[in-house]
């Protein structure tokens, strides 16, 4: 029998651990509060052995309902050996504070007896009683992202393994030093909050760690039921009509009877489809999670940022589990017992059933916030304990709350550059969203260079993807995106400046040359001007910006390639497909008269025709042209230019008689022969172009992409 109880003992689960110390906490509140009541209270009281395996109940099924089952830590095993004497020991000034922070419990809790306790003073790793603002210690970590608040949260999510509190609707008993938490990489909300407070106050921001209450999915890292962050798009700014009240009135439009006995029609047609649409929205209710019983109970503390400092516009909340900044509107977040930073403590006095939407955060008021430690020396706006005593014995109750806060007892925070870049405690972190799931890794933790990866699901299962985004770090290729359509098999490559073929953006299905391809270059660094280019196995398009001679676009059509060469297995530089037609079209130019201002040119090369469509001014409706033909019959000798009135079609309606001189329009066929020549060598240019990206792209393996780093060197795979 006691071998069988040992067995069962070694084969506790996690829950199992967290659901007897809650168990064990639980017990010994009550017990407490019901040594401290009296008999007449104590008949009032709902029954013990009643309400608690309701709670326990209630509590295991909502921790085995969250989507993380994280492995319990034994903090108790941790070294404290090495730890300096300030965390296991406190100076007189510490012993000061915490009586003071006594009194002011006493007072808090004569005077607000329905309130719960508040967070002042836990232990911490060596069972030493700390003030909780101490606890807090200002650090600027020497990385350029960590002075901005969305990389210091961004560091402290993705380096910490979030640990639930023992007892969702409880206050943790220990609050232990951010850098044993940075040491273990593992922490509860508390932990999470101190540790990004700390970063945030280092690099300037006015913030505060906060006490409080949200929703099942905000304590429990539940968002399974929230869009993804990359998959968010920007609110749309709804253009304001500019009120005018002469704006003439236009009467109404006469609308046809017979019109809107077809849209009644249509409109019973789909009255059926609307139904199925409602049974869908009946379907996806029952797939939306039920009511929290203990929605409003669960504790969570989360990061307050105030507006001011840093250029901060507004104030905002920060999730320490998820990085994310919220408004303080926001419905996930219930309520706050009090706030703190590194220099005082404030209690908050403000009504809380409607959540955070209506709080002031105005610390300066004392109607709203109650703080600790008075600025001035004057003396806390909470009365003595008694308001029954006489004025002499309040005078003498009265304590000066003024008071100088100590320094913190935490060492110096440091967090090494291989610790930074290498920041997954196991290796990657995965965040499953509605419809999505993210990956993440360390720098150089992958050969390709792979960070981050995005993937987009059909339904809420996850069964069917619909498109993978993939993010790149230190390439030599300066790839940095990748996005794939699992549809179409599309794949888009994402790049930055400096890439030696001036990429921008590359599309393809194949990376075969002539199979379709669309290219985007950093047409400010391209002498020629040139920004996409869409080819196909028939035909490629070029778009040009910024060109002296105002071309926009050209549109090249091919043949089919010598079927005597192809079978002769000829390569296709040795057999290039032949050009049909080369189509160019140019913007306006304001300094040339429009009849002398090219609009679109063709060349049918095969055909031997030059076509030319001229701009039109702002009274004509129709464009001149001019058609060079080949003369029938003729044959064309080598270099010869042949003009007649028999080859060259006009349509003019130009009053000066320039135009119709023929040997202008002799002089504009020969310059026009000229060009066709160049036109055909970049054509055959860009062809090379892109067959050379192709091949650029096939010979970059995973190991030859990436770029040495000096700080991992002989890590993760490197010499």
């Amino acid at each position: 029998m006691e071998a069988l109880q040992e067995m069962e003992e070694v084969e506790q689960t996690a829950e199992d651990v967290i659901f007897s110390d809650f168990l064990h906490d639980l017990e010994a509140e009550v017990a407490v509060e019901e040594a401290s009541v009296t008999s007449d209270e104590s008949e009032a009281l709902p029954c013990f052995d009643i309400i608690l395996p309701v709670l326990l109940l209630t509590y295991y099924l909502c921790l085995s309902a969250s989507p993380y089952h994280v492995s319990v830590f034994d903090w108790s095993s941790i070294d404290t050996s090495h730890l300096p004497s300030s965390y296991k020991t406190n100076s007189r000034q510490e012993k000061l504070l915490l009586q003071l922070a006594d009194h002011f419990s006493r007072q808090y809790t004569h005077l607000c007896p329905d309130r719960k306790p508040l967070f002042i003073h836990p232990l911490n790793e060596c069972g030493v009683q700390k003030f909780v603002s101490t606890t807090v210690r200002p650090t600027l970590l020497p990385y350029p992202d960590m002075y901005y608040w969305s990389g210091c949260a961004s560091f402290v999510c993705d380096y910490l393994i979030m640990e639930p509190l023992k007892c969702p609707i409880t206050l943790p008993s220990s609050l232990y030093s951010p850098t044993t938490i940075l040491k273990y990489q593992r922490g509860n909300c508390f932990d999470f909050t101190v540790l990004l407070c700390s970063l945030l106050i280092g690099a300037g921001y006015d913030a505060y760690c906060v006490h409080g209450y949200a929703t099942l999915e905000m304590c429990s890292l539940d968002q399974t039921q929230e869009l993804c962050p990359r998959l968010r798009k920007p609110p749309e700014v709804p253009e304001e009509e500019d009120p005018n009240k002469y704006r003439i009135k236009y009467p109404s439009e006469p609308q046809s009877q017979f019109e809107l006995q077809q849209k009644a029609k249509k409109e019973e047609e789909t009255e059926s489809t609307q139904e199925e649409e409602r049974e869908e929205e009946v379907v996806v209710e029952v797939d939306k999670p039920k009511r929290d019983p203990l929605h409003g109970l669960r504790v969570h503390a989360w990061v307050l940022v105030l507006a001011g400092k840093r250029k901060v516009p507004e104030t905002f909340f920060i999730n320490p589990f998820t990085g994310n900044g919220h408004s303080t509107r926001d419905e996930c977040f219930l309520g706050i017992e009090s706030i703190w930073n590194h220099r005082n403590y404030w209690v908050n006095m403000q009504d809380c059933r409607k959540g955070c939407k209506d709080l002031s955060f105005d610390l300066s008021d004392s109607f709203c916030w109650e703080i600790m430690f008075a600025e001035s020396k004057e003396p806390s706006q909470l009365p003595a304990e008694s308001p029954k005593k006489d004025t002499d014995d309040m005078e003498k109750e009265e304590i000066d709350m003024s008071f100088q806060m100590p320094l913190s007892w935490v060492a110096q925070i440091k967090v090494s550059c291989r610790e930074y870049e290498n920041r997954f405690a196991q290796g990657k972190k995965v965040i499953l969203y509605d419809k999505a799931k993210q990956e993440k890794w360390a720098v150089y933790a992958n050969d390709d260079g792979l960070v981050e990866r995005l993937t987009v699901y059909a339904d809420s299962d996850r069964s069917e993807e619909l498109e993978v985004k993939e993010w790149f770090k230190h390439r030599e290729d300066l790839l940095y995106m990748r996005e794939v359509n699992k549809q179409t098999q599309l794949i888009t490559d994402h790049f930055r400046r400096g890439h030696p073929l001036l990429l921008k953006a590359h599309s393809y299905t194949s990376l075969e040359p002539e199979t379709g391809h669309t290219v985007e270059f950093y047409h400010m660094a391209r002498v020629d001007g040139l920004w996409k280019r869409v080819e196909s196995a028939t035909e490629m398009t070029e778009y040009f910006m910024g060109r002296e001679d105002f071309l926009h676009m050209r549109h090249t059509k091919f043949g089919e390639r010598d079927q005597k060469m192809e079978k002769a297995d000829a390569t296709a530089d040795a057999n290039p497909r032949p050009i049909v037609q080369i189509k160019e079209y140019f913007h306006r130019n304001p300094e040339k008269p429009a009849d002398e201002d090219i609009e679109e040119r063709i060349f049918m090369v095969i055909d031997d025709v030059i076509q030319l469509t001229y701009h039109l001014e702002l009274h004509d409706t129709i464009a001149s042209k001019v058609v060079f033909r080949r003369v029938i019959g003729r044959k064309k000798r080598e270099d010869e230019i042949f003009l007649s009135r028999e080859n060259t079609v006009k349509f003019q309606p130009w009053s000066s008689e320039k135009h119709k001189n023929m040997r202008r329009l002799y002089d504009l066929l020969w310059k026009l022969r000229e060009e066709q020549k160049d036109l055909k060598q970049q054509v055959r240019y860009s062809e090379a172009e892109g067959k050379a990206i192709g091949r650029i792209e096939k010979k970059h393996s995973p190991k030859e992409v990436l770029l040495r780093n000096p700080h991992l060197a002989g890590h993760l795979g490197h010499d």
